[in-house]
């Protein structure tokens, strides 16, 4: 008999949901782990850490609140990096004593240390201490995550040069910084040190960021970010950076010159393979480390499984704890939904942006007809009493049908308000729905019925027009 009926390399959220939905359906599990880890890389260095950091800069800034009492607000007005480690590191330790606490009571045996694979039914774990023991497996589920690309050309010092982990450990609020890439990552950080009172400038190669949301809602980022002097630098490559004594010297293709105290490289990410032993399981990773599954999240030995990140896209807590427990059902051969294929995408910029569903130029690359209903935060009194004046949300809706088509929205809680339009779309509801049934008074979620009462009177005056 094997050790384990299924063994689940890493503590990220996709292994946890995979680990604890097999061992709901009566499995033998466990679960390989670095001691320092627990919760992956989504609690300690990632997700959770940088939204943390997010939440403290948005306080301790008193930004949210300027519009109420005007441009100079502040709650602290020399901010330092410990007064933002703090509470940090108070939800990372939160975090990790809760998914324990969750692993214990549904009985999953944490195996602290690094795993390799000896074969397709075990692997060698190595407790860190020199001794390694063997674990044999029925099933495997591989959930080891990512971490930042690290360029070859570029020299990472975790000091001056960084990527997005070494980014909040770094010692000082740093005066100036470059940032390289204008993805999500990127933008995230960009926003948040901004707000601190750094000068940000972002390097992107492509002619804009965020390409995949709303156009209107990126220009909107965009003018919120150069009014906390950010400046955007498109279309331009980093040719190389100098360390000096007191800062960096950036040097563009172009060559433009930027010095900043800091440099922080955003290159996508790298699945976290090369120490999985992958061929010794008769498995293969991509060159960005990354795994091909099929529809069930099984690879191409049949009783191994991967999730999460280490699949590749989307590459969401979200979406991976969803592939954790399905991988797990079939590994356990239970029934399995497919996921639904509406999944919103959440950025944590400041100010933040959600969205589900289709955007303006994909239905006009399909020829979809479509309509827009607008609602803006200024126009609310929920908007006025958190003082949120630029906020909005949008609507896209089908003339013929009344369907959603696709749902924006940009400002505070738009991360949150997202999954009504989310649960009206999934459930086939259609716009009348919206200006129909009633919200809570004041609130930022009345902006659907707004924005549906929009939608609707502007398909109501096209059909008396045009029949």
């Amino acid at each position: 008999m094997n050790d384990y009926d299924v063994l689940v390399l890493g503590s990220g959220p996709s292994g946890q949901k995979a680990a604890i939905a097999a061992a709901k359906l009566g499995r033998r599990v466990g679960l390989v782990e670095r001691p320092d880890m627990i919760g992956g890389v989504c609690i300690n260095t990632g997700t959770v850490p940088s939204k943390t950091l997010r939440e403290a800069v948005l306080y301790l800034t008193g930004l949210s609140q300027r519009d109420l009492y005007g441009s100079s607000y502040r709650v602290k007005d020399e901010i330092t990096v410990g007064d933002l480690a703090a509470r940090t590191q108070h939800v990372i330790n939160r975090q990790t004593d809760v998914i324990r606490n969750q692993l214990t009571r549904n009985r999953v045996a944490l195996i602290t240390g690094t795993g390799r694979f000896a074969d397709d039914h075990s692997v060698w774990v190595d407790a860190e201490s020199g001794h390694e023991s063997r674990v044999t497996f029925d099933k495997a589920i591989i959930a080891a995550g990512t971490r930042p690309a690290r360029p070859d050309s570029v020299d990472f010092d975790d000091r001056t040069i960084v990527d997005s982990d070494g980014l909040i450990n770094l010692q000082a609020v740093p005066r100036s910084m470059v940032v390289v890439g204008a993805g999500v990552i990127g933008m995230e950080y960009a926003s948040m040190f901004a707000a601190l009172g750094t000068k940000v400038t972002v390097v992107e190669r492509r002619d804009k960021m965020l390409d995949f949301c709303d156009e209107e809602v990126v220009e909107a980022l965009r003018y919120h970010l150069r009014e906390l002097s950010v400046t955007f630098r498109f279309g331009e490559e980093v040719a190389a950076v100098e360390k000096h004594q007191t800062a960096a010297l950036c040097i563009l293709k172009s060559g433009k010159k930027i010095v900043a105290d800091t440099v922080m490289y955003s290159a996508g990410r790298q699945g976290q393979t090369d120490d999985l032993a992958l061929a010794a399981a008769g498995l293969a990773a991509d060159t960005r480390g990354r795994i091909q599954v099929d529809a069930n999240y099984r690879t191409s030995v049949a009783n191994i499984y991967a999730v999460g990140d280490v699949i590749g896209f989307p590459a969401l807590a979200s979406t991976s704890m969803e592939q954790g427990r399905l991988a797990a059902q079939h590994a356990c051969g239970e029934p399995v939904r497919a996921m639904h294929e509406l999944q919103p995408i959440g950025i944590y910029t400041i100010p933040e942006i959600s969205f589900v569903g289709k955007t303006e130029q994909e239905l006009t690359d399909s020829a979809t007809p479509f309509e827009v209903g607008i609602a803006r935060y200024r126009e609310l009194a929920r908007g006025q009493i958190v003082g949120d004046s630029y906020g909005m949300l949008k609507l896209l809706v089908s003339p013929d049908d009344g369907r959603l088509l696709g749902v924006h929205v940009f400002g505070t809680g738009a991360t949150e308000i997202v999954h009504i339009g989310q649960t009206v779309m999934g459930c086939g509801g259609t716009v009348d729905y919206l200006v129909d049934t009633v919200f809570n008074y004041p609130t930022l979620a009345e902006a659907y019925k707004v924005a549906a009462l929009d939608a609707s009177n502007k398909i109501r005056n096209i059909t008396r027009i045009d029949g």
